[in-house]
């Protein structure tokens, strides 16, 4: 197993791709921290994993809310005994057009998915610091790469991202932590699921591969990035985009 005995907090945990990483990361012989704001999904799924065997346990937490990351920190090290990984999957949408969007929408995003990032990554330093190893996974996108109509709060957030990223892999690097980031395209999720059904064809236009991706897909490249096999692999941004931005 790939991740046998590694403790893993994966932040939005509770469905889409944070799910689909705990379950595939529970599979490989991790102990899996599964964050997330919705309290009566997380406990579902962590109960359905635990079922299956699997040593899982659900910790509610504001990635925005730095006192609420500190807080489910410490319970996961109180239950586990230590960190070695952490995926900052986390993050939301509140899309609009430059001229519609307001200010809340705009910093309850970068809040989220950006600040939730720095938040959730500084609370976990400590203890990859003081064992010498350490893999961070944090998650961007296409659109924080190339931009996107309409997302000008969400592209904003997930540029930061990417510049965290490869200042973080400089900075940690000689400590033995890897950062690295994943850049999804489009993926099979909820938030997809509210998108018009035109849309979505026209999205599968783009992508040379002619169909979206789905949320294992993702997970299966934060497996990579959290395994041994990435060890010499650091401040990479992996495009797992079915090649919409060659």
């Amino acid at each position: 197993m790939r991740l046998k005995d590694k403790v893993a907090i994966i932040t939005g945990a509770a469905n889409g791709i944070g799910l689909a990483a705990a379950r595939i990361f529970a599979r490989e012989g991790a102990k899996v921290a599964m964050a997330d704001f919705d309290e009566a999904a997380g406990n579902e799924q962590a109960a359905e994993l635990s079922r299956d065997g699997c040593d899982t346990g659900f910790f509610q937490v504001d990635v925005a809310d730095r006192t609420s990351v500190d807080k489910m920190v410490e319970s996961v090290l109180r239950r586990f005994g230590k960190i070695d990984i952490l995926v900052n999957n986390a993050g939301i949408t509140r899309d609009g057009m430059l001229h519609k969007l307001t200010v809340e929408d705009f910093q309850k995003v970068v809040d989220v998915n950006l600040t939730g990032v720095f938040n959730c990554t500084q609370a976990v330093l400590p203890s990859l610091i003081q064992q010498g190893a350490g893999k961070i996974i944090n998650t961007s996108s296409v659109s924080g790469l190339y931009g996107n109509i309409g997302q000008t709060n969400y592209a904003a957030a997930k540029a930061g991202v990417v510049g965290m990223t490869k200042t973080w892999a400089k900075e940690l690097g000689r400590k033995g932590i890897n950062v690295n980031a994943v850049a999804p395209g489009f993926i099979e999720t909820g938030m997809t699921a509210k998108v018009p059904e035109q849309l979505i064809e026209q999205m599968k236009v783009l992508v040379p591969l002619g169909k979206l991706g789905l949320p294992e897909d993702i997970a299966n490249a934060y497996l990579y990035l959290a395994s041994d096999e990435s060890n010499y692999v650091n401040g990479t941004v992996l495009h797992v985009d079915g090649g919409i931005m060659m």
